[in-house]
């Protein structure tokens, strides 16, 4: 056997030491996850199905849409958020602190249509100047309860340019890939977490954000209280720490939490 193939079987038996223990009693589990997670999720989900043998029932969202619905009580076992907009539901018991784990990072980037010149973005000027320069301008919008949104908004603020980039700043009004606006030429220039950059085939990454003004957004994974598959929800949430999870989150331009 090869080293490549001892790997392998090494880490299908760790997969199979996290999952084995529920697989004989399934369960369907139902899932909150920000849209930032979706790539990963998507491609992690049904590798966790066929490990551990239950059922994943998948919605995704903004942070504002995961918590209105876990706080209008809607039956969930995990949900998959930015860590503060966890913070809450642990004060009020709706989430216990110790079924918190923390699962991936992402940081910010920045994205012009393909084949359009790449501006400077190195400095906090250099990125200053390349938005005032840009015709138009795009990023998840904060009224969708984007939390993203929410940071670009007080950059913009911090930059001192909120009202120069009002005009020429183009906003979903509803939940979606703001990329997708630069790729079909509605937009010139976008601000987003990579991960939600990387899949979009009519742009290109220009990089992330200067160090100064880079913000990285921990997403983590929480069990709900009051879940009756909290077995299988831990079996899920233990796979999203595993190397192979890890592989994933790295592969869709997130970086895996520190075991």
């Amino acid at each position: 056997m090869t080293i490549r193939s001892l790997i392998a079987a090494a880490s299908t038996g760790l997969i199979s030491l996290l999952v084995g223990n529920t697989v004989g009693q399934a369960a369907d589990l139902i899932v909150l996850s920000a849209i930032a997670m979706q790539t990963v999720m998507e491609d992690l989900g049904p590798k966790f199905e066929r490990a551990s043998g239950h059922k994943l029932a998948i919605a995704f969202g903004t942070m504002g849409q995961v918590v209105g619905r876990l706080q209008y009580g809607e039956t969930v076992d995990v949900i998959i958020i930015p860590r503060p907009g966890l913070d809450d539901f642990i004060r009020s018991g709706k989430i216990e602190a110790g079924n918190v784990t923390d699962v991936a990072y992402s940081i910010m980037g920045v994205a012009v249509r393909r084949g359009a010149p790449k501006p400077d973005i190195s400095t906090s000027e250099a990125f200053k100047h390349a938005l005032l320069a840009a015709e138009s301008f795009t990023y998840p919008n904060p009224a969708t309860g984007a939390a993203v949104g929410g940071y670009i908004v007080k950059l913009l603020d911090q930059l001192g340019i909120t009202d120069e980039m009002k005009p020429k700043t183009i906003l979903l009004t509803t939940p979606g890939l703001t990329p997708n606006l630069v790729a079909n030429g509605e937009a010139e220039l976008t601000v987003n977490h990579v991960q939600e950059l990387v899949p979009i085939a009519g742009i290109e990454i220009v990089g992330p954000l200067p160090d100064e003004l880079q913000n990285r957004f921990l997403f983590s994974a929480a069990i709900v209280a009051g879940s009756k598959q909290t077995e299988a929800s831990k079996a899920l949430v233990d796979f999203l720490r595993t190397p192979q999870a890890a592989a994933v989150i790295k592969e869709k331009g997130m970086e895996p939490n520190a075991q």
